[in-house]
């Protein structure tokens, strides 16, 4: 089955206002919108790349096609890659365990710099930089084997290699870098200099269009004057390189001002940068993380990253796989805390059986474990996707990040509460006392900002919403936009009306899964379920279109819960199709399909949650709660407190 772009005939195609690649016209209506409103999303909907066509396994979901095949057989990493990735991963393991004292650490909230020096010595900080940059030029899926070591043993160290590498220069000169600017950085970054990304302000975070560092074209065109202040410039205290978003004079387009966000690398030691302020966190009290002042820092005009106004789609673009190394670090950290937990449930003795032979704690392992089985399935397979090459994979890698991050967040939880007493006390405290020093609070205060850094799960579901209505939008979108002549809307009505007459009786129809012989036939029914379920998504979100049209976009707690559906069958998807892999691999299949099934159904209850909210909810009713506390009604709830 064709995506809806690619079912439209041509001339309905030019009747829509349709394009191929973007709109001619605006795809939303932002006519009633506040200036701020308007000016954010005009700004963001031109940073934004149109997602391919051909669409990927998960941004199809949201139409109804399911391509198992996409994903099936499991993309293995080839025995060359593997071979070659294998001894720095040996080299890396080994360092932790024997140098890294990841609690001391956090005790003194310093990496010590030997550490540092030894990890550029070995490549930590060059994996994906190409060797004649002085890097490791290791794949994606050999990064995230990386990423899972460190996020292992210490969040501290994942934080300053990851944003070092994933937001920080390396990922952005790959991507857009001039040879100039590759032969100049890339190698002071490979095995040197810490690098940083500076974006965040104090009113501009994950909306840009507040932003106020301003980068201003010199008179005589050969430097940029960088004025402003950043918050939250993760690297910034050891870094010596910087990515620096910044205003550059706004463009008119079609009448109207457009405000522009360009990139720039801006080394530290520039004149008139300041380093104002070390910032400290609950977690991750070793991040090098803090404020940067510009007072008349001259860029060279070489320093630009890409072109003018290419800011945002800079950092996006970069994010696209960036994101992918939190979900890799994550499955370190759970496969840590279930081992703690499993070791702890086998060991623990209370009311004559060992606590994991009880309900309540065999379920939160059991639960663990489940997780961490689908975690390791979607982050790997789309790492591999991303090695291959195998289109856009922005949905899939948002997924990943949104997923992991809460996954992780709700293992840490529930491994304290398995721990009990001993999961509330620090490692310094136990072996103070004589125990084993197992720090299962301090994970658990490192792991909590993975859902908010490098996009919190509420902006993951809102960019996947987005990208998800955006074959929706570009049929039927012209119809709800007030700001097109009414004689373009009736003709997108009609368009629309003749492939929609069409696209809506197929989701009614019975699903194909495709060819299914290779997979274990316990894994099958999960694939079917999967198919039938992806045509059941997308007529409950053609039914919000059709109820809500325009004002769709604000109903977001609605577009969560359909963006959580198709995540959790990217995950039984992921799954099933890892399960096979390793059973073929020689893995005993009863383990395999153990944790396999146990991981797909609790996502089917999750997936059934998820519908029912979408049929059955408060939202309106908690906004309109919310807007009466903002107003200052409700007294009685801050009586009584200090």
């Amino acid at each position: 089955m064709k995506t809806p772009l690619e079912a439209l005939p041509e001339q309905v195609k030019a009747e829509a206002g349709v394009t191929e690649k973007k709109s001619a016209v605006p795809l939303i209506d932002t006519s009633k919108m506040s200036k701020g409103q308007r000016e954010a999303l005009e700004l963001a909907e031109a940073s934004r790349d149109p997602l391919d066509e051909r669409g990927s396994f998960a941004s199809n979901l949201f139409i109804g096609k399911f391509n198992f095949d996409r994903i099936f057989p499991w993309p293995a990493q080839s025995d060359d890659d593997r071979t070659k990735g294998e001894p720095f991963l040996k080299q890396l393991r080994e360092y932790l365990a024997a140098n890294v004292d990841a609690d001391e650490i956090d005790r003194t909230g310093e990496i010590p710099q030997k550490n540092i020096e030894d990890l550029f010595a070995m490549g930590a900080f060059a994996v994906k930089i190409p060797t004649q940059y002085g890097g490791l030029g290791l794949s994606q899926v050999n990064y995230g084997r990386a990423a899972m070591l460190l996020g292992s043993w210490d969040a501290n160290l994942t934080a300053l290699v990851s944003a070092h590498q994933s937001i920080g220069v390396p990922q952005p000169l790959l991507l857009f870098g001039t040879e100039g600017q590759k032969a100049k950085y890339l190698p002071r970054v490979a095995r040197k200099e810490i690098s940083a990304f500076a974006l965040t302000e104090w009113n501009a975070g994950s909306d840009p269009a507040n932003m106020s560092c301003r980068a201003d074209l010199s008179d005589d065109g050969s430097h940029y004057l960088l004025n402003g202040e950043k918050l939250w410039c993760t690297n910034l205290i050891k870094a010596g390189v910087l990515v620096v978003m910044a205003r550059t004079p706004s463009k008119m387009v079609n009448g109207k001002e457009r405000k522009q966000i360009s990139a720039f690398i801006v080394d530290v030691d520039s004149p008139g940068l300041e380093i104002t302020y070390r910032c400290r966190f609950m977690g991750l009290r070793a991040l090098y993380n803090g404020i940067v002042r510009f007072t008349n820092v001259r860029v060279p005009r070489e320093n630009l990253i890409a072109k003018e106004g290419q800011g945002l789609k800079v950092a996006l673009t970069t994010l696209n796989t960036g994101r992918l190394t939190i979900p890799a670090a994550c499955v370190g950290l759970s496969k840590r805390l279930a081992d703690i937990c499993r070791k702890w449930a086998a060991e623990r003795v209370q009311w004559g059986v060992p606590i994991g032979k009880h309900y309540a704690i065999a379920g939160k392992i059991a639960e663990m474990a489940g997780q961490v089985f689908a975690m390791e399935a979607i982050t790997f397979l789309t790492s591999a996707m991303v090695d291959r090459k195998a289109g856009d994979l922005r949905i899939e890698t948002a997924m990943c990040k949104m997923w992991s991050t809460e996954a992780t967040w709700r293992i840490a939880d529930e491994a304290m509460q398995v721990r009990g007493g001993r999961g509330y006390e620090t490692a310094e405290s136990l072996e103070g006392r004589g125990e084993a020093g197992i720090p299962v609070e301090r994970f658990l205060r490192d792991c909590r900002i993975n859902m908010i850094f490098e996009g919190s799960s509420e902006i993951m579901r809102l960019f996947i919403a987005r990208e998800a209505l955006d074959p929706h939008l570009k049929v039927g979108g012209a119809i709800f936009n007030t700001q097109l002549p009414m004689s373009q809307r009736m003709k997108a009505m009609f368009g629309s009306g003749s492939f929609y007459s069409r696209w809506y009786p197929r989701q009614y129809a019975r699903a194909h899964a495709g060819d299914l012989s290779g997979l274990h036939p316990d894994l099958r029914p999960h694939i079917e379920y999967g198919a039938r379920t992806s045509k059941r998504l997308a007529r409950g979100l053609f039914h919000a279109m059709m109820r809500f049209g325009p004002k769709l976009e604000r109903e977001q707690l609605l577009l969560s819960r359909f963006v959580g559906i198709a995540t959790e069958l990217f995950v039984i998807s992921a799954t099933c199709s890892f399960a096979q892999y390793k059973i073929a691999s020689g893995e005993p299949a009863d383990e395999v399909l153990s944790l396999a099934n146990y991981a797909c159904r609790s996502a089917k209850l999750r997936i059934d949650h998820h519908f029912a909210g979408t049929a059955e909810n408060v939202d309106k009713r908690a906004y309109d709660l919310t807007q009466e506390l903002m107003d200052g009604k409700h007294a009685s709830l801050r009586e009584g407190i200090v």
